[in-house]
């Protein structure tokens, strides 16, 4: 627009009202180059992004609500049916095994983000999320799609020293032993029947009220039992049983949810479940479901850091932090505990997106301080810190731990970055957090930053079988120091069952105030059918074959036939120091996966998934060790046969 001057009219006036436009123009010319400094350079303008970027992005979300201590009363390490592993209620109906609770966001999206910045993230440890990126993504997966098809079962079956199920799967040759065998399979078989009658496609059997539960930890997936049992019923020879659950996977199970969901829940049993079924039998059936799941968890890793959420709507892609986690912060036993699936999603798919995203937490996790040289519960995934001092080898913390060593068997023993990582943390628990109590019990107490809680969760007794299986590639003088100390936790685990009047061990039991392996609390008294006891018992029979593990383990058989069978199923129970048992109604899927599988091999001849060539998963499916050299060879000599 053109001013002239006008006759009659002052020209200060005029001036001034040019004065109120320049202004004006000035300060609307600012306001815009905020709003676009804001959508293109602050680190997670997620509210702006929204508005201007295609909607088709998938943008992370974080969602805080409750509090931590709300959460503890109704978890234990995420892992039950409405939880991640390790969560019970205080009533003891059922939890997973954090191994993280599921709550619904009930806060602002944009509020929490803000909150968890907390100031300028590091900037090595950014990662920004773009459109490009997830472009970019979507092509790596395009791009591998057609090549998807090069791995070769023939070929990793011979690159197994031995068959995997043994000579004759795995059946003992002392009578009393193949007893007990055959009674833990006539479990599995009972348990897996009224499944089948009463909630055939739910994810478990309720069997007090003899219908199925869903819950909302697996997004709105069905038949977690099923795929928690498939592997467990093949090595067990329930070959019908078996092939009804494979036609339920082929007709059934629908991956097209669009649901809320624990990425550590589908990863450990969804994930590992159809894994270990493809390895096991070569059904291209398992092989392509998993692949499909596989690539549905992806956008939880869009975040700031690369390090992923707990929770993803499988539908849409959009992930937040759990409502319970302190201040919208990622679980480190959850994050920590995806390493062993997407290392083999690579292997399957000759994508290496999936190992990238797992490599980069590791990254990560190398690169910021440790306190003490050990790895808190909650870290960030925005500004990729820290959020608060708690470490337990229990829930919250215990599959991270597991997977660093079980990283390391499953690479063939290459993975020395994994071997690194695993035995300084040893080092670092052993210094602060192992405790020998009056009685002469060695447990592994919580450290709060820097204040010990001398209790020891049912989750934490995985560990002795962790550090028996670590032993021999520890420092040459420590190896028996090693199995000492896994032998002396089996112990102690095994001593909070026969201090029970159940002889079943309760949640988390304490060595203070005169307790030892005792529950003190109430809260603390119910057992849900876990399995980390027995785990150890079969690892440390693996390792040493003393007598006393087995017996061990028959005891439990005992107890759960007891007081956890009922007319139409295995449920757990609310309170292990009294004989009139109370149910929890509810049998939970990991009994199935877990429980009863290492049982199965404890009473077996060592060549039923042989160690030498198996790594079971934190839900017990068996992945097999790659063995990168042993596959290379195989391919050059087939290429050169068929030229």
């Amino acid at each position: 627009m053109v001013f002239r001057k006008l006759p009659g009219v002052s020209a200060s006036g005029m001036g001034l009202r040019l004065s109120q436009k320049f202004v004006f123009l000035l300060f609307l010319s600012g306001l815009v180059t905020l709003c676009f400094g804001a959508l293109f350079f602050l680190p997670d303008s997620v509210r702006l992004k929204r508005i201007f970027l295609s909607k088709t992005e998938t943008q992370p979300v974080t969602v805080g609500s409750g509090s931590e201590n709300d959460a503890r009363e109704h978890l234990k390490r995420p892992k039950d049916q409405d939880h991640p592993r390790g969560m019970a209620s205080v009533k003891g109906e059922t939890s997973t095994k954090l191994k993280s609770l599921s709550r619904k966001p009930s806060v602002s999206h944009e509020a929490t983000e803000e909150r968890l910045a907390g100031g300028k993230a590091q900037e090595d440890l950014t990662l920004p999320r773009s459109k490009t990126e997830s472009a970019s993504e979507k092509a790596t997966s395009a791009d591998h799609a057609a090549s998807s098809d090069t791995f070769s079962y023939v070929k990793f079956k011979r690159c197994l020293l031995k068959p995997p199920l043994g000579s004759d799967g795995g059946k003992p040759s002392d009578p009393q032993t193949n007893e007990r065998r055959e009674k833990v399979k006539e479990m599995m078989k009972f348990a897996w029947d009224n499944y089948k009658q009463y909630a055939w496609g739910k994810n478990e059997l309720r069997p007090l009220t003899k219908n199925g539960h869903i819950g909302n930890m697996f997004g709105g997936l069905r038949g977690a039992s099923i795929i928690d049992s498939l592997d467990t019923l093949y090595i067990m020879g329930l070959m019908d049983e078996y092939k009804d659950a494979k036609e339920w996977v082929q007709t059934n199970l629908d991956l097209n949810s669009n649901g809320e969901a624990s990425l550590f829940e589908v990863n450990i049993r969804y994930v590992g479940g159809l894994l270990s079924a493809y390895y096991l039998t070569g059904e291209e059936l398992f092989k392509s479901k998993v692949l499909e799941l596989g690539e549905k968890l992806l956008p939880a890793f869009n975040t700031p850091t690369g390090i992923p959420r707990g929770v993803i709507n499988l539908g849409s892609g959009t992930s937040w932090s759990w409502g319970w986690a302190s201040a919208g912060s990622s679980i480190l036993a959850e994050f920590g505990t995806l390493h062993l699936e997407f290392v083999h999603l690579t292997e399957l798919s000759n994508n290496p997106i999936y190992t990238e995203k797992v490599m980069n937490i590791r990254k990560l996790l190398n690169k910021i301080e440790k306190p003490h040289g050990l790895y808190p519960n909650f870290l960030s995934p925005v500004s990729g810190n820290w959020v608060q001092h708690h470490v337990s080898i229990g829930g919250l913390g215990d599959s991270f731990y597991e997977y660093l060593i079980k990283s390391y068997l499953m690479s063939d023993k290459t993975d020395d970055d994994a071997k690194k990582m695993y035995y300084s943390a040893l080092e670092a628990i052993e210094a602060n957090l192992v405790q020998k109590s009056p009685g002469g019990l060695t447990y592994m107490a919580e450290w709060r930053g820097g204040i010990l809680d001398h209790k020891m969760g049912h989750l934490a007794c995985f560990s002795g079988g962790m550090i028996g299986i670590g032993a021999d590639d520890g420092a040459a003088e420590k190896r028996q120091h090693y199995l000492d100390l896994a032998a002396e936790i089996t112990h102690t685990c095994h001593e909070s069952y026969t201090r029970s009047a159940t002889k079943l061990g309760p949640e988390a039991f304490r060595f203070d105030s005169g307790a030892e392996a005792t529950a003190t609390r109430l809260s603390d008294r119910y057992y849900i059918l876990r399995p980390e006891v027995i785990e150890s018992y079969m690892y440390m029979w693996r390792l040493t074959h003393d007598p006393k593990y087995r017996e061990w383990g028959w005891e439990a058989v005992e107890a759960l036939e007891q007081h956890c069978r009922v007319e139409f199923g295995f449920s757990g129970i609310r309170d292990v120091y009294t004989m009139t048992v109370s149910h929890d109604n509810m049998q939970q899927s990991f009994f199935l996966s877990e429980t009863l599988k290492y049982l199965y091999l404890l009473f077996s001849d060592d060549d039923l998934l042989p160690l030498e060539d198996w790594v079971f998963n934190t839900e017990a499916h068996p992945l097999p060790i790659i063995r990168k050299i042993c596959l290379q060879d195989e391919a050059t000599q087939d290429k050169t046969v068929s030229e």
